[in-house]
């Protein structure tokens, strides 16, 4: 969807792809064994559905293999309902010095079996790797199942579907404000672009942008403070940066002959990463701009058009490039412009957001007309799809926590 963005922002030109030196993410190697016998349930539904998300919430992670019996590790406990909640203990043992890794009481409404076991799964992580896990985290993204593009919001495995706006128009270019309660995003419910916010703690959608001409492309600073977006007031669409609280306006980019597109922030909010057709009309390419102004540096090198980009939590930028008339996820160096591009299986891969772990990539995946949103490991593993089906999604943006 940002591609599409992009797209109408300037010309696109078919043209052949450059002499690229292209490396390939390759695959890791060892995953721990979990035991998943010793967590003893009850039959009741909501008891089945907590330990059925557990378990794909651990495997989805990227770092364990869950098995019955055996295993590295060995997960003991109980989970039933008591009342109106759902109560869970949980105890993990290293089998080789019986040492315990995590012991932990959980309670929740038996509504929230998901949500509980999607805790669990974050500190089983945790514990066991010392690196955060992301199946707590939720997605945001834009589909077409009732004809029109909408706002909907899932769980980081692509369950639990909701629906956010029906505005009945177009609803494009999610993106998260660093509290992870809130989502701006571009509205064509005036019939123009425009941008809004959604907060979801109170259920309220407002306006923040709504000059003439285009409002687009939105993106929170790490502070809260300020937001980063591509506006046309001056006739051309330029990188602005508004104050949310004054409303000020600072312009950051002046490229009379060319487009922005898909402002991000860095993760400590003192640059922005963005796509420009500056180099070529038709062909973007990133760019990083200081949040004080000054001149535009270019960070992509290879691929034919380099759109999308998302600034990870670690410090990394992902994107999507064009590498012989297919768009494949790129995952950039800032400092250097080092370029790895992860394992292509033939299908185009768009619009990526880091996921809070900064391993994990969540991406549109499109063949034949049809966008379904996949989950990257960037370390190992396959694409695994985690929303299909029900017309296309698109645009996914994974929430910061």
């Amino acid at each position: 969807m940002k591609k599409c963005l992009f797209l109408s922002l300037c010309m696109v030109l078919s043209v052949p792809l450059a002499h690229a030196q292209v490396r390939v993410v390759k695959s890791a190697d060892h995953k721990i064994t979990i035991d998943l016998s010793g967590l003893r349930q009850t039959g009741d539904s909501a008891s089945q559905t907590f330990f059925k998300t557990l378990e794909k919430d651990l495997r989805l992670s990227g770092w364990f293999d869950p098995v019955r019996g055996g295993g590295e590790i060995r997960l003991n406990g109980t989970v039933a309902p008591s009342g109106g909640d759902l109560k869970a203990s949980c105890q993990v043992v290293r089998l080789n010095d019986q040492s315990v890794l995590l012991s932990k009481n959980y309670s929740m409404q038996t509504s929230q079996a998901r949500a509980l076991a999607h805790r669990m799964a974050d500190d089983i992580v945790e514990a066991v790797t010392g690196h955060k896990g992301i199946a707590s985290m939720r997605i945001a993204l834009v589909g077409n199942r009732t004809g029109k593009k909408e706002l909907y919001l899932c769980d980081g495995d692509g369950g639990s579907v909701r629906q956010l706006t029906g505005e009945g128009r177009i609803a494009i270019c999610p993106n998260w404000g660093p509290d992870g309660n809130s989502i701006v995003y571009t509205s064509f419910m005036r019939n123009f672009p425009d941008v809004c916010r959604i907060d979801l703690n109170r259920n309220r959608r407002e306006m923040l942008a709504s000059y003439g001409g285009l409002n687009t492309g939105a993106a929170v600073s790490p502070d809260g403070k300020d937001l980063a977006l591509i506006l046309s007031i001056d006739g051309n669409p330029e990188l602005y940066i508004k104050n949310i609280r004054s409303g000020k306006l600072t312009r950051l980019t002046n490229s009379p002959r060319a487009a922005e597109a898909s402002p991000d922030w860095s993760p400590d909010g003192s640059q922005l990463v963005y796509a420009s057709d500056q180099s070529g009309v038709g062909r973007p390419q990133l760019y990083i701009i200081s949040r004080e102004g000054g001149t535009p540096r270019r960070i992509s090198s290879r691929g034919t058009e380099n759109i999308a980009p998302d600034w990870g939590p670690n410090g990394l930028i992902a994107c999507a490039s064009r590498v012989g008339g297919q768009y494949i996820i790129a995952v950039i160096q800032p400092s250097s412009g080092q370029t790895s591009y992860l394992t292509s299986d033939g299908a185009d891969y768009e619009d990526p957001s880091w996921a809070p772990d900064g391993r994990h990539i969540v991406a549109a995946r499109s063949v034949n007309h049809q966008s379904s949103i996949y989950l990257l490991d960037t370390v190992s593993d396959r694409p695994v799809a985690l929303l299909q089906g029900s017309g296309s999604w698109y645009s996914p943006a994974c929430s910061p926590q």
